[in-house]
């Protein structure tokens, strides 16, 4: 049994860390906010606030508010709160490796512990911060990677994220590397390992995991301070499992692997999207001429609700009617996430006149990656075809940061108002180098909302 990941856990100083994690967490933190903004004008997160408040009131280890609403919990509840408002919203970074999410985590789970503990006189800077954040992607993206090839079964990112967070929070906590090992095996056993593809047969609120997932990190650590014992974790410590973290400290995870969604719904439609977009452009196409479209993807993306959403949960787990709507819109934003847009009859049209095709040699090369072949029939009878492809945003096809910032505000400026987002987007831009004071000021920003 190996100590490596503990001891990675308990000595990580933001000093250590490569400019291009740096990078990544910062275009992270501004892409997390700003989907937690219009995240948080959703049904989902009106009932996930209501029921953490519920659940988690203001307890001795301080108030944490809840992102966007401020609302004040314990840490355990604002964690939970938090994840589901972002994850509401299926446009955050994610990791293809581990087919699943961390940021919708990790930020609200360690944001609220940091605001509990500048709640009880316990300041947190930048680089403390970003060294945390750091710590919870590089032992959850393992963790996932480990998990995935020692079950059988496809388990929510809830299921992973749980241990990235409680490491970290434990070291948040100042916790030595006992602690946070016991922390880590409390999460992994208490985490939520639910089945991620009954939520894709049938979407509903319940999403990838990340709303007990946070929390439950949250709580191990809390539970590991106070002496409960929980060690060790299979996912880090297992035999089985070694190989996931061989480079530890030398090779970074969460700079090779994290990708950035351009549209709010499940990754595996991102190529199809993708590929219509750049037809319609391409051939100077109105929706009013698309009779048609075929689309040739790998087995699970052919298994997405989507022809008919009913709900906006169907529409993030659906390739159909976010293609459709993707060739009557433009695009996939803040004004397409509503009611509305699932009766637009333009929209129904196209979705109802999209196939997918279950195609075994996209299923075979799709690992790690996302693959989809799209055909387009005209009504003058012509048939236009992009080549296969997989979805930008992944690193070998990134985004810009000016396409992360027009993301952002495409989804913060209406919730947030301008100026405010304009600052928001300046401070998680560059987190890292805030003080302890314009940190917490950050963080009040982050929880205050919409103005009034």
């Amino acid at each position: 049994m190996t100590l490596s990941f503990a001891d990675f856990a308990a000595n990580l100083t933001y000093d250590a860390l490569p400019p291009e994690v740096l990078q990544v967490l910062r275009r992270s933190f501004t892409d997390t906010i700003g989907v937690a903004a219009i995240g948080s004008t959703t049904e989902m997160s009106e009932a996930a606030h209501k029921g953490a408040a519920a659940m988690f009131g203001v307890s001795t280890s301080g108030t944490a508010r809840t992102l966007m609403r401020g609302t004040k919990l314990s840490p355990a509840g604002a964690a939970m709160a938090g994840a589901f408002t972002i994850d509401s919203v299926d446009a955050h970074d994610g990791t293809s490796p581990c087919k699943g999410h961390a940021g919708s985590a990790i930020f609200p789970a360690l944001m609220a512990v940091a605001d509990a503990e500048n709640s009880l006189g316990r300041l947190m800077d930048g680089k403390t911060f970003a060294m945390l954040l750091a710590l919870a992607y590089e032992v959850s993206y393992r963790a996932g990677l480990a998990q995935h090839a020692t079950c059988t079964d496809y388990h929510t990112s809830g299921a992973w994220t749980a241990v990235g967070v409680a490491a970290a929070v434990a070291r948040q906590l100042g916790g030595n590397k006992e602690m946070i090992r016991h922390a880590a095996g409390i999460g992994e056993y208490h985490g939520p390992r639910s089945q991620m593809m009954r939520c894709i047969d049938f979407p509903t609120m319940l999403r990838d995991g990340v709303g007990w997932g946070a929390p439950t990190g949250v709580t191990a650590a809390y539970l590991a301070q106070a002496g409960f014992t929980g060690s060790p974790a299979l996912t880090c410590e297992g035999e089985a499992e070694s190989p996931f973290w061989s480079d530890l400290g030398s090779a970074w995870r969460l700079v090779e692997d994290t990708h950035y969604k351009p549209y709010p719904c499940c990754r595996w439609a991102h190529p199809s999207v993708d590929s219509v977009a750049d037809l319609m452009q391409e051939h100077g196409l109105h929706h009013s001429q698309v009779a048609s479209i075929e689309i040739k993807t790998f087995h699970n993306a052919t298994r997405l609700a989507g022809h008919a959403p009913q709900s906006l949960d169907e529409f993030a787990y659906g390739i159909a009617f976010p293609v459709a709507t993707m060739v009557v819109r433009g695009q996939i934003g803040a004004t397409e996430l509503t009611r509305e847009t699932l009766q637009d009859p333009d929209i129904k049209r196209i979705s109802q006149a999209t196939t997918l095709v279950d195609d075994p040699y996209y299923t075979k090369i799709s690992v790690g990656k996302r693959w989809a072949e799209v055909s387009m029939t005209l009504t003058d009878g012509r048939v236009v075809k992009a080549d296969p492809r997989t979805p930008r945003g992944d690193t070998d096809l990134p985004l810009s940061d000016q396409e992360i910032s027009d993301k952002f505000h495409l989804f913060a400026d209406p919730v947030l108002g301008a100026a405010s987002a304009r600052e928001i987007e300046s401070l998680t831009g560059n987190f890292d180098q805030l003080s302890a004071n314009d940190f917490k000021h950050l963080m009040l920003k982050c929880t205050q909302g919409k103005p009034q």
